[in-house]
């Protein structure tokens, strides 16, 4: 099927291009989302009278997105969730969290705009994009961690492998510790149980 863009799509073409799709992601996507229009011929004379009002209106939408771009880019939330052992979530982070936690810091995004692929099944930093206007993305990261104090030391580069081997590692630390000290104790008590010979009595 043809159909005539009426604004940019991704790895599709520009705003006012005709271009050949697949009939169900023209009937499923493109068409509802008003993204394009049946290239047919009254279509495209339609678009032609409209042409330089669409691209003024086109124009002022990606000025104000730039400028959302300015502030959201480079952004990172935490959110707080629980998991395993292992960093798998009970559960997922969808678009709708990341609206709720952009919101959160003063940022007005809607979940069709974050694009996330598949829902967030693990713990700990992962980039996703957000699309202000057809032309205009931002990146933000979404911290994901059991506690914020977990968030902190992912945010300084500490994997949820590396906080589980740190954590190994202070627990065995403490039971040598306690084994040392179980140790001392019992000679020290051996020490005092154990009677001194009497030097008077070698003597003699």
């Amino acid at each position: 099927m043809q159909v005539i863009l009426l604004e940019r799509v991704a790895k599709l073409g520009q705003m006012g291009e005709v271009v050949k799709v697949k009939e169900g992601y023209a009937r499923n996507y493109l068409l509802p989302q008003g993204k394009a229009l049946r290239a047919s011929q009254s279509n495209i004379d339609a678009f032609e009278a409209q042409k330089a009002d669409r691209q003024a209106r086109n124009d002022e939408s990606r000025a104000e997105a730039e400028k959302a771009a300015k502030t959201l880019d480079g952004e990172r939330f935490v959110i707080i969730r629980s998991a395993s052992d292992a960093g798998a979530l009970y559960g997922s982070v969808t678009p709708r969290d990341v609206e709720a936690v952009a919101a959160e810091a003063g940022h007005t995004i809607s979940r069709k705009q974050i694009v996330l692929g598949n829902p967030i099944k693990e713990l700990g930093l992962h980039d996703i994009a957000v699309v202000l206007h057809p032309e205009v993305e931002a990146t933000v990261t979404l911290n994901i961690a059991r506690s914020t104090e977990e968030a902190e030391l992912q945010a300084q580069g500490k994997s949820i492998q590396d906080l589980a081997a740190e954590a190994d590692a202070e627990a065995e630390f403490e039971i040598a510790e306690l084994f040392d000290d179980i140790g001392s104790a019992g000679a020290d008590d051996l020490e005092e149980a154990t009677p001194s010979r009497n030097t008077d009595d070698d003597d003699r």
